[in-house]
């Protein structure tokens, strides 16, 4: 029992901008053993320009999170003592860019002759999943032989403040010394031994999967993002709306398609649209409620700070982006709840408008749908998905374009086929439901269910993968066909 309170004023606390510091000044390199920390939690959108600066001055990218910017800090701490015993500054240098040279002087990771220090940060879990990984881990692992030592997978952290706001978090040990001890990955109140841990916290080869134009994988559909209105609202109808303007407006219902983002989707609620691709400016003439909506979108456009969306402001009759599908397509939420084990993925006739929240796939197969809906697919996606929030985050260049699709034979893609079939029908039982009812955990129907195991184990064996994997397992193997693609690539 250590005796230290009541508390007394010490003169080793020193209080200051962590990431404009001279950590040197605060701790000598030669006498530091460890990093620990609980860095702000602050995503790249809503970093303030102050913020933006500081980053800046650790490590020149962008789009990187606030919490970024102490593991390269401390990268260049915990790797500043050259091997004659001197130590550097903690801020003479800064990290360069891939491909560029280390700063003059710069070391290298810690030799053995070097004192070993090992760090370890409390971080938002963004720092492990989609497109941050490979901007922060990557040149740290690549360029400062930066390794990870021991992580917890994300867990829920509750804030003790009044609002009660809670964030998903990590932890993870790194540094750049010799591991004497085996690798651990917690998870919850499970730990594992770990040959390696990825900057995805798996165990599973170092690999960084960054942004893809087109699928890593030959002959499987292109998924691309739905239309982008740019209208300030004046293109979308609610329903009450839409009973109201076909009534005052007869002559518009022929504009006017059904539209869905992705929460509209998953609710099965009613939206629609005025639709005004090929309509006759003679046509539109006659509707002045439809016209007087289409100069409010102009208005708009106009006033925006974009210049390609003032650009826009000429052709005020069109979605700003338009990629509606001309056949029946599969779509997939950008957003899902991370409650749901699978993400509510369904056909769609081409009748209805796809908004820029909803991803669409033309010409996609039973056997499409059944791979992409089946639990190995949503492994890959929750171990890739950036967050809203905690809902997962859907994206083309990240997910789909990296996803591994199975080889099956004629057979196995039949199955497939079937088992996907069987979800469809099983869904149709229930034409009540929306999918959000049909896909909530409690509530999901045991037929449902049922026919997505099936679909499940299907998938699985046309992976060749053994039906009692487990999630981390499967995502380990995956990882392996993803590297062996790249390689050939």
């Amino acid at each position: 029992n250590l005796d230290f309170l009541p508390l007394k004023s010490y003169a080793n606390i020193v209080e200051g901008n962590a990431l404009t510091l001279d950590w040197g000044e605060v701790v000598p390199r030669e006498k530091a053993d460890y990093i620990m920390g609980n860095p702000p939690f602050v995503g790249y959108s809503l970093q303030s320009k102050a913020q933006k600066e500081d980053l800046q001055s650790i490590y020149n990218a962008k789009n990187m999170d606030y919490v970024a910017g102490w593991y390269f800090k401390a990268t260049v701490f915990l790797a500043s003592l050259s091997e004659g015993g001197g130590a550097r500054s903690a801020t003479e240098g800064v990290l360069q860019p891939r491909g560029k040279t280390p700063p003059t002087g710069f070391a290298g990771p810690p030799s053995s002759k070097r004192r070993a220090i090992r760090a370890a940060f409390v971080s938002t879990n963004s720092i492990t999943q989609g497109e941050q990984v490979a901007v922060v881990w990557k040149p740290l692992m690549e360029k400062y032989g930066i390794h990870i030592d021991f992580a917890h997978r994300t867990f829920r952290w509750d804030s003790e403040s009044t609002d009660k706001a809670a964030v998903h978090v990590v932890i993870v040990g790194f540094s750049a010394a010799h591991n004497e001890k085996t690798k651990m990955l917690y998870s919850g109140n499970q730990a594992q031994f770990a040959d390696n841990i990825s900057p995805y916290l798996v165990d599973a080869p170092t690999l960084f999967i960054e942004r893809r134009s087109a699928s890593i994988t030959a002959n499987v559909p292109q998924m691309t993002r739905g239309s982008q209105p740019t209208d300030d609202g004046n293109f979308i109808l609610t329903k009450e709306e839409y009973d109201n303007f076909i009534k005052a407006e007869p002559e518009a219902e022929k504009f006017i398609r059904p539209f869905m983002m992705g929460k509209d989707f998953i609710d099965r609620k009613p939206r629609y649209c005025l639709w005004l691709v090929d309509v006759s400016p003679s046509a539109l003439k006659k509707c002045p409620l439809s016209l007087k909506r289409v100069q409010a979108v102009k208005e708009f456009r106009l006033a925006s700070k974009k210049a390609a969306t003032r650009k826009k402001a000429d052709t005020p009759t069109l979605f700003d982006e338009i990629r509606q599908p001309l056949t029946n397509y599969i779509a997939v939420p950008k957003v899902s709840s991370a409650q749901r084990r699978y993400i509510p993925i369904d056909y769609l006739d081409e009748e209805i408008i796809a908004g820029d929240m909803l991803f669409t796939m033309s010409d996609a197969t039973l056997y499409h749908f059944g791979v992409i809906t089946s639990n190995v697919h949503m492994a890959w996606m929750r171990l890739l998905a950036g967050r809203l929030k905690s809902d997962y985050r859907y994206s083309v260049n990240i997910i789909y374009n990296n996803f591994p699709w199975p080889t099956p034979t004629d057979a196995q893609k039949q199955t497939i086929e079937q088992t996907a079939k069987a979800i469809l029908n099983a869904r149709a039982k229930y034409p009540d439901a929306s999918l959000a009812d049909l896909y909530d955990e409690t509530t999901m129907p045991p037929e449902l269910r049922k026919a997505h195991q099936a679909n499940d184990r299907a998938v699985m064996s046309a992976y060749n993968f053994d039906v009692k994997i487990s999630e981390a397992e499967c995502v380990a193997k995956l990882m392996e066909i993803y590297q062996a693609l790249t390689a050939k690539k």
